[in-house]
């Protein structure tokens, strides 16, 4: 029995210390989405340390000169996007789908101007990091789309 408890204890810290072990999938959308959420919330407030620690640090971004590889690239791609008093554009989570694995996550939905105008649509995908925390590790964004609604 005694050298059952320390290998009964690993297990357990090892589950413990993976949080997508103890989540459903709907737990683990609703932690994306609030991700989405507060990495929105770091344009509006002006906060590009803030929008760095939503970055993995093999992320890539692209964008219309290319892409951005890896977190300070990115950084360093949307800094012009922080400057001035007031956010060029605003975006928030639609849709947000996790794999079964619950490793990695897909967050969708509308770019704004400051006006409230769809001029885009965004599309992250977000891992589960070993620290227990999800960053992005692809976004790209594209034209909103003009197709009709689904029925």
């Amino acid at each position: 029995m005694k050298r059952e408890i320390p290998l009964l204890l690993a297990i357990l810290s090892v589950l413990a210390g993976h949080p997508a072990a103890c989540e459903t999938l709907e737990d683990l959308a609703a932690r994306v989405r609030a991700s989405e959420v507060a990495f929105a919330k770091t344009m509006a407030d002006r906060d590009l340390e803030g929008f760095g620690a939503h970055v993995a640090g093999d992320a890539l971004f692209f964008g219309s000169k290319g892409a951005l590889r890896g977190k300070e690239a990115v950084v360093e791609g949307w800094m012009r996007f922080f400057e001035g008093p007031a956010a060029p554009f605003s975006w928030e989570p639609e849709q947000v789908e996790v794999l079964e694995s619950g490793a990695l996550a897909l967050s969708s939905g509308p770019v704004r101007d400051p006006e409230g105008k769809r001029i885009g649509t965004f599309n992250s995908i977000w891992r589960l990091e070993a620290d227990g925390r999800w960053r992005v590790v692809f976004d790209k964004g594209c034209p909103p789309c003009e197709c009709p609604p689904n029925p």
